[in-house]
């Protein structure tokens, strides 16, 4: 078929069939090898089908060409201009379209388009970073959950400044391997802004507090996240904080007081640009002037000298072994000497310190009972423990070992074993002893019997000459019982709710114990 003849069957026909004719033309194009010629026809007729008025041709277009690296450009590219439902298509899967395609799409396409474009295993960082400046929280969303994705700190930044406040979006972010200590702050950071508005807005805490609330909890973030920061994590986290301006002279104090002293020497460094080197060998020298220069050179105010060159003192008692204590009790000594050397300044200049240094030694002490409330459960588990094994030892001196049941087959297997051992008189004694048991118990039973009922029982061993009468119940084969085969008996003949007494009783006694009966029972009715 000619170009002309399939543009002008497709005039005619269905909106089903003119899609079926598409997606079969574009695999045709796509997929079949076609010769030049008619693999130029073929283009032409596919960027024809473009102004096709149904959306089902288009969409066939797209379904059929969306994957293929061999698709037209310019049909790929207007397809990704298309109707959302046409555009995600293309644009989730499309090998022919380039970063600054992504871009444009991005830029002019809604919410649908660019979570499809989130969602593609080539995403490179400059698509990564369009989408973070336009995209909304669903799509960024989805572009973070995109392992294959390649997005920069900086894009990520970007993204918690826009939409840090959709939890799952900060849900995501935190899952999302590799992320950046700065990330991770400025998500910490988000959150206590969001908990500070919600308690402002619940009426709990005033704007005044709620705003040293916020202002607290990213300070403690950021000295916790310190923690589990190499030397180029913390590096990188200090020069994060100084860009955000929140790399304050509260920040340096609370470091210090927190016995964070790596962070307190990155910072000063930064601030200073000095080695971190110097900056260390300079804080364990408070009292002399090279730390009063440090002081100066960083930026801190000359309100704030006194209180740390007191808390690095009682910090380098601690060092060097003059006083031997550690932990929350080192960091509660640093503030309580930190307060102290605010006495001697004016009320109206220190007023603001010491409530800051009162706080931070409310924190300390709550610190300090956490730690000895910890030890204190951790003392009780171990004692716990050591008594129970103690019982343990000393109970197994009067405990027997485990001793396994035997199985029944396993008892049944040691008893036989057991006769197989005894003598043959011993095995005959207890034989006979067992049938002269079984004898008395069924004398005792017969008995009990009344005469009657045995003259009924004596009249039916008789035989019967009539034909038709009921057959007398059979019993087992004649011989003895014995221990290891007991005694067996036929099954009667009639169902035992249909027998009559003497029928019954013969039926459960043997014909040993009655033959040995008979004369007893005729000598005591004579």
């Amino acid at each position: 078929m000619t170009l002309r003849q399939f543009l002008l069957s497709t005039q005619t026909a269905s909106s089903e069939r003119r899609a079926e004719a598409a997606a079969a033309l574009g695999r045709a194009y796509c997929h079949g090898n076609l010769a030049p010629e008619a693999a130029w026809e073929a283009k032409t007729a596919l960027l024809a089908l473009l102004d096709d008025g149904s959306t089902l041709v288009r969409r066939a277009l797209a379904e059929a060409c969306a994957a293929s690296d061999a698709a037209p450009r310019p049909l790929i590219v207007a397809l990704a201009s298309d109707q959302p439902e046409i555009a995600c298509l293309v644009l989730a899967r499309s090998p022919v379209l380039m970063d600054a395609d992504l871009v444009d799409c991005a830029a002019i396409g809604c919410e649908t388009t660019r979570s499809a474009i989130a969602g593609r295993a080539d995403i490179s960082m400059p698509v990564a970073a369009a989408l973070a400046e336009v995209g909304g929280a669903p799509s960024l969303t989805v572009l973070v959950r995109n392992g294959y994705a390649k997005i920069g700190v900086a894009a990520l930044l970007r993204i918690v400044e826009r939409h840090g406040d959709d939890a799952r979006l900060r849900e995501a972010l935190l899952a999302r391997p590799g992320i950046g200590i700065e990330v991770r702050h400025a998500i910490a950071a988000r959150v206590a802004e969001a908990l500070s508005a919600f308690g402002l807005a619940s009426g709990w805490l005033s704007r005044e507090r709620g705003e040293r609330v916020h202002r607290e909890a990213r300070d403690c973030a950021a000295l916790s996240l310190s923690d589990e920061a190499g030397e180029a994590g913390l590096a990188r986290l200090v020069s994060h904080l100084r860009a955000q301006g929140q790399l304050n002279a509260g920040l340096i104090l609370r470091a210090i007081l927190t016995l964070r002293m790596p962070f307190a020497e990155t910072a000063l460094a930064d601030l200073s640009g000095l080695s971190r080197a110097r900056v260390a060998g300079l804080m364990f020298e408070p009292r002399g002037a090279g730390f009063a220069a440090l002081h100066r050179r960083a930026g801190l105010p000359p309100l704030l000298l006194p209180a740390i060159q007191a808390a690095l003192s009682a910090w380098r008692e601690a060092a060097t072994g003059d006083a031997e204590i550690e932990g929350p009790r080192l960091a509660r000594r640093m503030i309580e000497r930190a307060l102290t050397a605010c006495d001697d300044m004016p009320f109206a200049e220190s007023r603001s310190l010491m409530a800051l240094l009162a706080r931070f030694e409310a924190e300390a002490a709550r610190e300090e009972a956490r730690v000895h409330a910890r030890a204190l459960a951790d003392e009780a588990e171990r004692d716990a423990i050591r008594r129970v094994e103690a019982d343990e030892r000393h109970l197994s001196g009067f405990l027997p070992e485990a001793v396994a049941i035997p199985t029944p087959d396993a008892i049944s297997d040691r008893l036989s074993r057991v006769l197989d051992g005894l003598p043959d008189a011993i095995i005959a004694s207890y034989r006979a002893e067992q049938e002269r048991r079984q004898a008395e118990t069924a004398g005792a039973v017969l008995d009990g019997l009344s005469d009657a009922l045995m003259a009924s029982f004596m009249a039916s061993r008789e035989p019967v000459p009539d034909s038709g009468a009921a057959p007398a119940v059979e019993l087992a084969p004649a011989s003895e019982p014995t221990a290891e085969a007991p005694m067996l008996l036929a099954a009667p003949s009639r169902e035992p709710a249909a027998q009559d007494g003497p029928a019954l009783v013969e039926s459960l006694i043997s014909e040993s114990i009655l033959a040995s009966y008979r004369p007893s029972h005729l000598r005591l009715a004579a």
